[in-house]
């Protein structure tokens, strides 16, 4: 049996949280409370006393890849991805547990770590290959390509801090993908760039993969993990939730494991927020207004956010986001047309945001909705990714007596009209055909 090139064994990784301090005692207050009290311990001096709280990014974490492996590993904000990144990167240290790892690695979880503002991009180019352990021949026979790769030919000789933030991006993906590694640890470069760039990322980790190299991938882009990965990791809390093949465990990952989820809920001062407002619940309610995870696509359905205002004077905003069973982003939308009481200062108190799904829009399928909120001009915002989870089930009335299906991430009733050019004179027929498929 082939033997693994990573291997992790109960691998756990624990922060320490400062908790509430006792405000620095002077010597002199130590002292007379040491006469007044002989019995009573003194304080620890120079140290105030305290508690600390701790939370685990990992725990309990253990899996093998083997050589030329694609595997992705998805999960939530916060779920502790980019930590076992870094722990595989030896950035980090693990708290408990084990890493085994054979060949050479190359990560790209910070881009553009090792570049100097004030020298040009040929400079930076051989200043962060070093940092990244490429020797000069191997630098100098590979620049034609970077520079190709990163599209900078014409700015080449101008420092870096002129750059724009896509091409600053592109030459630092382009000089660490060059290294040529055993294993490539990759944290979200796909989320940043043009469709152009991410393309091109996409196909330097496929030709990776063909080489015969390991590649790690975190990524938020379900369509470009179930391109590129047969092997995902899902990760959630610290924990590994599942671990099998691409489709399968994306599948569930977005909730198409038919287990729809229509409402969330949290207990008051428990939920996502900031210092003016958290959430108390997000639901989606069908056109009869009750709680539902199946809706049918004829008909509208309604997202209610209900949240607590702490703060006097909060300006509460938010965004909803739809994404398809693939991770695909259907449509987003903000509360900025909201009439009544979108930009004025709420009072502390309960309040309900709601946002209407016309009907004949979604396609039928398996949908999540993620939440976004945030305070006055858009600040202090916070996420909720996947807050819901519904299916949206094909009634038929908009099919009509079409058999087939339809494609699309979406299925919108339009106008279509027919008239007759050939004797305008005629009378149009009482149903003029204005709503049709």
């Amino acid at each position: 049996m082939e033997t693994p090139v990573i291997r992790v064994e109960n691998l756990g990784k624990r922060y320490r949280i400062a908790g509430r301090k006792t405000p620095y005692r002077r010597l002199s207050e130590e002292i007379a409370d040491a006469l007044r009290f002989p019995f009573r311990r003194l304080h620890p001096m120079g140290r105030p006393s305290s508690f600390q709280d701790s939370i685990w990014a990992l725990r309990e974490v253990s899996f093998e890849v083997h050589r030329g492996e694609v595997l992705g590993i998805i999960g939530p904000n916060g779920a502790g991805k980019t930590t076992l990144l870094k722990i595989l990167s030896r950035i980090t240290e693990p708290t408990e547990g084990r890493v085994e790892i054979a060949g050479r690695t190359s990560s790209l979880l910070e881009i553009g770590s090792g570049f100097h503002f004030e020298l040009t991009g040929r400079e930076n180019i051989y200043l962060n290959g070093a940092i990244l352990g490429m020797q000069r021949p191997e630098i100098e026979r590979k620049f034609d390509e970077i520079v190709a790769f990163a599209k900078i030919e014409q700015f080449l000789d101008t420092p870096v801090k002129h750059y724009s933030s896509g091409m600053y991006l592109r030459l630092a993906f382009a000089v660490a993908a060059h290294l040529e590694p055993d294993i490539l640890f990759v944290d979200e470069v796909l989320a940043v760039g043009d469709a152009a760039f991410q393309k091109r990322c996409l196909n330097k980790m496929n030709e990776a993969a063909r080489s015969g190299r390991t590649v790690l991938l975190v990524s938020h882009n379900m369509p470009a993990v179930m391109a590129l990965c047969r092997r995902v990791i899902w990760i959630e809390r610290g924990r590994i939730i599942r671990d099998g093949p691409a489709w399968s465990v994306v599948h569930s990952y977005l909730g198409g494991g038919n287990s729809f989820c229509g409402q969330k809920t949290w207990a008051p001062g428990e939920g996502p927020g900031n210092q003016w407002f958290r959430l108390l619940s997000v639901t989606l309610k069908d056109n009869h207004g009750t709680p539902t995870g199946r809706i049918n696509i004829s008909e509208e359905a309604t997202v209610e956010i209900e949240y607590e205002v702490i703060k006097d004077g909060a300006k509460a905003q938010f965004s909803l986001v739809l994404f398809d069973a693939h991770g695909t982003c259907v449509f987003g939308s903000l509360s900025n047309k909201e009439r009544n009481f979108y930009g004025r200062p709420l009072k502390p108190g309960r309040y309900r945001t709601s946002c209407s799904i016309y009907g004949n829009l979604l396609n039928n399928g398996q949908y999540s909705i993620s939440v976004l909120g945030a305070s006055d001009y858009w600040s202090e915002s916070f996420q909720v990714e996947r807050a819901i989870t519904f299916e949206a089930v094909d009634d038929g009335i908009l099919k009509g007596d079409y058999p087939g299906s339809y494609g699309g991430l979406i299925r919108p009733r339009l106008k279509w009209q027919t008239i007759a050019l050939e004797d305008e004179s005629e009378d149009k027929p009482e149903n003029d055909g204005s709503f049709d498929r």
